[in-house]
């Protein structure tokens, strides 16, 4: 049993083993950066309020974008044979990702409304977390795919966190709590000189000569905060469907890209959506069961694809029905 727990892990072999060609990792991030500065510069160059329709459309193109490299994963991956359950794990992950994100958007929408931050000015400080976000999940995926490939007892401590957590949150719900109140805050407070009010977009602007921070500083960091703890979920979720660091930071990423769209969607419907954090929970509590007995048992990845859209669409079309049985 120990020797099982403490050597190398074998449990990869349930999973794709491909080769990335040379070119691979090269084209995930050009197209990733590409995409975020053509959102940037381009379409969202100046500062203006997005209205939901605008949200509707862009959300539409970030997921259209996202479920279309399931057919690169699967192209890229054919020749070795591994094309379609590539494309599985790809969309495995990229599904748990996604709806693990709907919490950050919801926390987002509480982070702006206790800062008051001015609706035209939250997408360029999206954009930033956006772009944190991304770095922090390239290196979390990086060192967790080569400990847990090391040590398969990690696979036990994880799956049993994420259980603890969805348990939680399916018992006791998702209270964020006051973000002035993190201790984040009252050592930015305390360390960073800054004003009270906004200067436009910016992150800093000057008084009498001294460069100080403005509020939207200080919400860029309590939103890179909580994507960290968010992270400390999803990416050992995602990890439970693949061991391929490619595939795993590729549904992270696409799936991260296209939640600032989605925060201007479902902002203000978090009310509408009774049961996502149930179905939330749900999901979390399957991901560590999965991880769990991962060591004696793989549950195939095709299998968990289809638990993980029943989940979400009985929890979606669940909140729908409870939200109209309301206004009836």
């Amino acid at each position: 049993m120990l020797n099982m727990l403490f050597a190398a892990s074998t449990e990869k072999e349930n999973f794709v083993d491909v080769v990335i060609p040379t070119w691979g990792w090269p084209m995930l991030l050009v197209v990733v950066a590409g995409a975020l500065m053509i959102d940037l510069l381009i379409f969202h160059r100046k500062a203006h309020v997005i209205e939901i329709r605008e949200a509707a459309i862009e959300s539409a193109v970030w997921i259209g974008l996202g479920l279309a490299f399931t057919g690169v994963i699967a192209w890229m991956f054919s020749g070795q044979g591994e094309g379609t359950s590539s494309a599985v794990e790809y969309l495995s992950g990229y599904l748990i990702e996604k709806s693990l994100s709907v919490d950050n958007v919801f926390v987002w929408a509480m982070i702006f409304a206790h800062f008051k931050v001015p609706r035209e000015y939250q997408h360029r400080t999206l954009f930033w977390g956006i772009f944190g976000a991304l770095v922090l999940r390239f290196v979390f995926i990086i060192v967790g795919v080569a400990v847990i490939t090391r040590f398969q007892f990690l696979l036990l401590v994880f799956g049993i966190f994420l259980i603890y957590t969805g348990v939680k949150i399916f018992t006791s719900g998702d209270d964020e709590g006051d973000p002035s109140e993190m201790r984040t805050m009252k050592l930015f407070r305390r360390f960073v000189p800054s004003v009270d009010h906004y200067d436009g977009q910016k992150l800093f602007t000057r008084v009498n000569g001294h460069r100080m921070a403005t509020p939207l500083l200080a919400v860029l960091v309590v939103i890179e905060v909580s994507d960290v703890i968010f992270a400390v979920d999803s990416v050992p979720a995602v990890l439970a469907v693949s061991r391929e660091q490619f595939i795993v930071f590729a549904s992270n990423a696409f799936a991260i890209l296209g939640l600032r769209a989605l925060y201007f969607l479902l902002a203000d419907m978090r009310e509408r959506f009774v049961y996502m954090p149930h179905t939330i929970s749900l999901l979390l509590i399957y991901v560590g069961i999965k991880m769990s007995i991962a060591i004696w048992y793989h549950i195939p990845v095709p299998i968990s694809l289809g638990i993980i859209i029943t989940v979400l669409t009985v929890g979606i079309v669940a909140s729908i029905a409870k939200d109209r049985s309301k206004k009836a």
